[in-house]
């Protein structure tokens, strides 16, 4: 009887183990449709609304990926022009139209989240982009993407635009007295 009782509060109140897990793979392939859907645009743009309403009826996706998706589509190419002009401006010795189209929506999803989405820790969110770059993109793209973001990274954290503890709200006020990591130390989280 015991056993049994036992049994029934373990499937009743069961929460599975991979629920962080799911999460975080549903934020992933949230990005991975979002960086699909922002290189369709940048090849063919069309109207935003129309589309995303034409693909989402034949598609399924979960709620949360599509949701995240379309969050992230809406947000990049709604600041796209200020979005650019900061790569460029922090891109050295690079323009927008030299990148890659894979490299280029990668760094404008991944700085829309930096810019625009405080509630992602940027680690998080240059994590994510490198390893998105790996599957998606060349070999040598995760570097090139790595380098402009951790560059992106320091220069937001110099002007006070954001936090390595971004998403922490608790944590915010300890963050202003912390000292900015080295690239390699970013890099290598």
């Amino acid at each position: 009887m015991h056993e049994k009782i036992t049994m029934l509060l373990r499937i009743t109140y069961y929460v599975p183990r991979i629920t962080h897990h799911s999460y975080m793979r549903t934020r992933r392939r949230g990005r991975e449709l979002a960086l699909k859907l922002l290189y369709g645009f940048d090849l063919l743009p069309r109207d935003v609304d129309a589309t995303l309403q034409e693909f989402w009826s034949l598609t399924r996706y979960p709620e949360g990926i599509r949701e995240f998706a379309e969050q992230l589509v809406r947000g990049t190419l709604g600041h796209k022009t200020e979005i650019d002009e900061f790569i460029a401006k922090n891109a050295i010795n690079w323009t927008i139209e030299r990148m890659m189209v894979v490299d280029r929506n990668i760094l404008r999803c991944a700085v829309y989240e930096l810019l625009y989405e405080d509630v992602i820790p940027p680690k998080v969110t240059i994590n994510e982009a490198l390893d998105i770059a790996k599957k998606y993109s060349t070999p040598k793209s995760s570097a090139f993407i790595n380098g402009i973001l951790d560059h992106i990274l320091h220069i937001l954290q110099k002007e006070g635009v954001l936090h390595l503890t971004a998403g922490n709200p608790s944590s915010q006020d300890d963050a202003n007295n912390q000292e900015i990591p080295d690239r390699d130390e970013v890099a290598s989280d």
